[in-house]
């Protein structure tokens, strides 16, 4: 597909309103992707600043999730490199113990169309038991499971935890995660960017 139909696309997306009454802080759908991203970071919705920047994973989980990439801001964010398409595009609102849950209107109403505009053979990085429970055929009965299986998803998938400082406690608890995922990670980064590891 063009990446003029594309463009319309996102354009569509940026103005979407259908959950409008639901959202208290209004609808500020947040997205980015090109015809040439062959990364894919399905994650879980906005936060509140990213809510009021306008730019996805522009706060402390986002530098979490750049470093687990090894990629820079200028990369992270070029869209024909990377593609961020959240569950939910807009802020959901907080809940009792952290944001509420994404939006469900989003990913049935804007995730195959847009999708379908990338590169077929493209690394998907799934993050969090929403994205989760949507892409993952053969996930497990928890995300620490689902994470810990990270090699039966690959080369075109690889589940994530959330980069979130909240998951501070499961990082710790968990530290295979950064001494066999992680540069893991890195390396099918490398590989799909076509950088020397």
């Amino acid at each position: 597909m063009s990446a003029r139909s594309l463009s319309g696309l996102l354009t569509e997306i940026r103005a979407c309103t259908v959950c409008a009454e639901s959202l208290v802080d209004g609808p500020r759908p947040v997205v980015q992707a090109g015809t040439r991203a062959s990364i894919v970071i399905i994650g879980q919705a906005p936060g509140r600043r990213v809510h009021e920047s306008g730019i996805p994973w522009n706060d402390p989980s986002g530098v979490t999730l750049r470093r687990w990439l090894g990629m820079d801001e200028e990369q992270f964010y070029d869209p024909n490199l990377v593609a961020l398409v959240p569950m939910g595009f807009c802020y959901p609102g907080s809940g009792t113990s952290g944001d509420k849950p994404p939006r469900p209107e989003c990913a049935p109403l804007w995730h195959e169309p847009l999708l379908s505009h990338l590169p077929p053979d493209r690394l998907e990085l799934i993050i969090g038991t929403y994205a989760q429970a949507r892409y993952l055929a053969r996930r497990s009965k928890t995300l620490t499971e689902t994470v810990a299986d990270w090699q039966q998803y690959l080369p075109g998938q690889l589940p994530l935890p959330h980069p979130s400082p909240r998951n501070r406690h499961w990082l710790t608890k968990n530290p295979w995660f950064e001494t066999e995922v992680l540069p893991a990670l890195r390396a099918r980064v490398d590989g799909v960017l076509g950088r020397e590891g």
